[in-house]
C-alpha cells in the first residue's frame, strides 16, 4: 500500500448536478433509511423480547436485521450528507473504511442467508434430528463463521483495492466507494490482484448460491409431498420469503459485479446499485414480517397496551433493585 500517500481522496458522482434533484434524492434516501432503521431494529426487538421466537430461525433473522442496519448505514447516511452539503468529496480513509465495511457485510449476509436455507432445509426434511442439528451452540458458531468470513473478505479486498496505483482522474461515479467502479481508475496492468480477490469472493458466493438452491429444491420436494393444504401453506409462508430475498440481493449484486465494466457513467450503474444496496435491507422486515404469522402475532403483542404496561413495570422493578 505504498502509493497511499500520493492519495488524497475521492470525489463521488451522485445522481444528479442539479441542486433541486440533489435535495430530492436526499429525501429519498432519508425516508428509506429511516424505514429500514425502523424495520430492522423492529425485528431485533421483537425476537429479543418474545420467548416464542427464541428458535434458531428467529435467531439467524436478527442477526440478518443487525446486518442490514449495518450495512445500509455504511453507504446511505453518506450519500444523504452529500446531496445536502452539494460536496461529494470523501477522504481516502472514509474512502476504506466504506469498502471494507461493504464488502464485509455484504458477504456476511450472503453467508447468513446461506445458513438460513440449512435451517429450513433441517427444520423440513429432517424435523426430527432438527434440535440435535440445529443446537444453541452450532448456529452461535454458524453466525461467527459468518461475521469472520465477511471480516476476512472486506480486509483482502480493502488492501488490495488500495493499493493499485491510480492512472485515471479520481472520480467515481457512484453515490458511495464502489470497487467496480474504483477499478476504472486504476492503471489497466495493475489491477490482477484485485481481479484475483473478486473472483475468489464470488466463487465463494455462487457455492452459497448452490447451497441454497439445492436446499430448496429438497425444501419443495418435500412440501409438495405434505397432504394438507395447511401444512404446505404454513411452509410456504417462511420459506418464500427467504428465497425471495437470496433471489433478489444476488441477482442483483451478481449483475453489476460481474458485468464488463464501461468507461461512461450510466444511470444503469446506480439503478442496480440501489437495487442491491438500499433495497434489500429496506424490504427484508417488510417480506419476513408479512408473510410470517408468528412474527405478526409477536408484533401485535410487542405493541399491545397491556404488553407495554408489563414491560414498563418490569424496568421500573429492576431500577429499584
Amino acid at each position: 500500500m505504498a502509493n497511499l500517500t500520493s492519495v488524497s481522496g475521492f470525489l463521488l458522482v451522485g445522481f444528479s448536478a442539479d441542486r433541486k434533484l440533489q435535495i430530492l434524492h436526499a429525501l429519498l434516501f432519508l425516508m428509506t433509511y429511516l424505514l429500514a432503521l425502523t424495520g430492522n431494529l423492529l425485528i431485533i426487538t421483537i425476537t429479543t423480547l418474545d420467548h416464542r421466537l427464541h428458535s434458531p430461525m428467529y435467531y439467524f433473522l436478527k442477526h440478518l436485521s443487525f446486518l442490514d442496519l449495518c450495512f445500509i448505514s455504511v453507504t446511505v447516511p453518506q450519500a444523504i450528507a452529500n446531496s445536502l452539503m452539494n460536496n461529494g468529496y470523501i477522504s481516502l480513509d472514509q474512502c476504506i473504511l466504506q469498502v471494507f465495511f461493504f464488502i464485509a457485510l455484504a458477504s456476511s449476509e450472503v453467508a447468513i442467508l446461506t445458513v438460513m436455507s440449512y435451517d429450513r432445509y433441517v427444520a423440513i426434511c429432517q424435523p426430527l434430528q432438527y434440535e440435535t442439528i440445529m443446537d444453541p451452540c452450532a448456529c452461535r458458531h454458524a453466525v461467527i463463521a459468518a461475521w469472520v468470513a465477511g471480516g476476512l473478505s472486506g480486509l483482502m479486498h480493502a488492501a488490495v483495492n488500495f493499493s493499485i496505483p491510480l492512472c485515471g482522474d479520481k472520480v467515481i461515479h457512484q453515490f458511495f466507494c464502489d470497487v467496480p467502479q474504483m477499478l476504472k481508475l486504476a492503471c489497466s496492468y495493475e489491477f490482477i490482484n484485485e481481479i484475483a480477490v473478486a473472483a475468489f469472493t464470488t466463487s465463494t458466493a455462487f457455492i452459497c448460491l448452490i447451497s441454497i438452491v439445492l436446499s430448496y429444491i429438497r425444501i419443495f420436494s418435500a412440501v409438495l409431498r405434505i397432504p394438507s393444504a395447511e401444512g404446505r401453506t404454513k411452509v410456504f409462508s417462511t420459506c418464500l420469503p427467504h428465497l425471495f430475498v437470496v433471489t433478489f440481493f444476488l441477482s442483483a449484486a451478481g449483475f453489476e459485479f460481474l458485468r464488463p465494466p464501461s468507461d461512461s457513467q450510466s444511470a444503469m450503474d446506480l439503478m442496480f446499485s440501489i437495487f442491491y444496496t438500499v433495497i434489500p435491507p429496506t424490504l427484508n422486515p417488510v417480506i419476513y414480517s408479512l408473510r410470517n404469522e408468528a412474527m405478526k402475532a409477536a408484533l401485535r403483542k410487542t405493541l399491545s397496551k397491556e404488553e407495554f404496561t408489563q414491560r414498563k413495570m418490569h424496568l421500573k422493578a429492576i431500577f429499584k433493585l
